[in-house]
């Protein structure tokens, strides 16, 4: 929010649509495979031919309520499918299989962490109200002009009509583009944990819709809701919400009126775009889908895959911090992605420092993951060989100089850190006597500087230490050599 929107306050709202991970869709065999030729990925059931029966696809039930759990949210023991009546013209059917007023979990939270430059971090729980299960529609492909028809058209590709997805509703419990921003990456960080979805927002797989009101001070009513639609990123829903805002408010106070629309983000203009006004439930029509039974999760389902959850990315930052020591930064850091917190407690779990583990999973490793658009699970180097590494330097057998040069090479190859320093004769040289000569043989080279330093040119120490790594190709113990060499400048 603006400095100049002061004394207004945004309450915004997220529905989140995640694309659960099953390989067939929620009422056919149809495979929900990604980026293959238009409508080949069919049925009869898909098209909503005459006399096909959808059939619910269990795999779609077990991800909907781990998703759910989750999310903290109370799992219905009874639910239902409904028929959501309304023209889709990505949907051969013409209306929507959903759930409307018995969806199959409600009443839940999640912890966010609000991490924002130049303000300090805190902790924000947001109330969700619900997740139900519902096929996706079809794509719509708008072409161009037509050099028969002489004319604009549209083409349709049904191979995503069916999948399977997850409408995660929120309270409207956010404030500002950089919370609802937060949230929706929460959100797919725990679909992620699970197994449930890549969510992959690229391809689809993760899709947010935000409701976007102001009102004067926290104190006065909801002011008139806005949607808008077309964000493919986290940082287009900051964006958004941001720009959105504070269009609403210039809108009041210039004495105009905000109406219920559905608007889209335009990403290369950086507003948001009025599309059509905003339908409502009794708009959908909503009826019980009669080919389809309810749904029923007895308590022996729930309690076998309550159990079957992993940590959550929450649980994880909490427990980095308060038994590993690290900082809160650190922590979500190598929580943000499942397979940079496995490789770091496989690091961990050798027993080194965390700290340290942390530093190089963070910094070095993570550009070469970026860099290569890697999982750390297919990084060549393995967390026991770091662990061996960090060994090797809180041993003194190697410097951090040492190990950052042989780091690239070992990121892209592998191998044993302890076997190649053998091999190549890079072990630090911690032997005084050693080291003793070999700052001897530098101050006989470099007369003028020793006598300048003694004279008071302290900052020659920097040299000293400098020529002392070249000649020993940084193996001198930098500790034990600094203390031989000031002993010596100083006599």
């Amino acid at each position: 929010m603006q400095k100049s929107d002061a004394g207004w306050e945004a309450v915004i709202g997220l529905e989140t649509h995640v694309q659960l991970g099953t390989n067939s869709k929620i009422f056919t065999a149809a495979s929900t495979a990604f980026g293959d030729e238009p409508n080949t990925h069919i049925d009869p059931i898909v098209c909503g031919l005459p006399g096909t029966l959808p059939v619910l696809n269990k795999k779609v039930l077990e991800y909907a309520v781990k998703a759910a759990m989750a999310l903290n949210l109370k799992i219905a023991e009874h639910s239902k499918f409904d028929r959501k009546q309304y023209f889709y013209p990505d949907l051969p059917k013409n209306y929507q299989i959903s759930q409307f007023d018995e969806p199959i979990a409600e009443d839940g939270w999640i912890e966010v962490e609000i991490a924002e430059k130049g303000k300090e971090t805190y902790l924000k729980k947001i109330g969700i109200e619900r997740l139900h299960m519902e096929e996706d529609a079809g794509k719509l492909v708008h072409a161009g002009s037509d050099r028969l028809a002489g004319s604009t058209h549209s083409l349709v590709d049904y191979n995503r009509a069916g999948v399977a997805l997850a409408e995660i509703v929120s309270k409207p419990d956010l404030r500002t583009g950089r919370e609802a921003s937060e949230y929706a990456s929460e959100i797919r960080r725990i679909m992620r944990y699970l197994g449930v979805s890549d969510g992959n927002m690229q391809e689809g797989s993760l899709r947010c819709d935000v409701n976007i009101s102001v009102r004067r001070g926290s104190n006065s009513p909801f002011g008139t809701k806005v949607e808008i639609k077309n964000m493919n990123s986290f940082s287009a829903i900051q964006k958004a919400c941001d720009h959105e805002i504070h269009r609403q408010i210039r809108a009041y106070e210039g004495g105009q009126n905000v109406v219920q629309e559905t608007r889209l983000w335009d990403e290369g203009k950086q507003v948001t775009k009025s599309m059509r006004s905003k339908e409502g439930s009794s708009d959908y029509r909503y009826f019980p889908d009669p080919d389809l039974g309810p749904i029923e999760v007895s308590k022996d389902m729930r309690d076998r895959w309550f159990n079957e959850l992993p940590e959550l990315p929450a649980a994880k930052r909490h427990r980095y911090a308060d038994e590993l020591g690290l900082s809160a930064y650190d922590a979500r850091v190598l929580t943000d992605e499942l397979s940079m917190a496995q490789y770091f407690e496989t690091v961990v779990g050798v027993g080194v420092d965390a700290k340290a583990a942390s530093n190089w999973i963070t910094g070095d490793i993570a550009a070469y993951v970026n860099a290569k658009r890697l999982s750390y699970s297919q990084v060549m180097f393995r967390p026991e060989q770091l662990a061996e590494m960090i060994q090797m330097i809180d041993a003194g057998t190697i410097s951090g100089k040492i190990a950052k040069e042989l780091l690239p090479e070992l990121l892209s190859q592998g191998g044993s850190p302890k076997e190649i320093v053998k091999e190549r004769g890079l072990g630090m040289i911690s032997d005084p006597q050693t080291i003793d000569l070999l700052v001897d043989e530098l101050l006989a080279d470099h007369p003028d500087e020793v006598q300048a330093f003694r004279d008071g040119k302290t900052k020659l120490q920097g040299f000293f230490v400098g020529q002392l790594m070249k000649k020993t190709g940084g193996k001198a113990d930098p500790k034990l050599a600094n203390q031989i060499l000031m002993k010596k400048l100083k006599v």
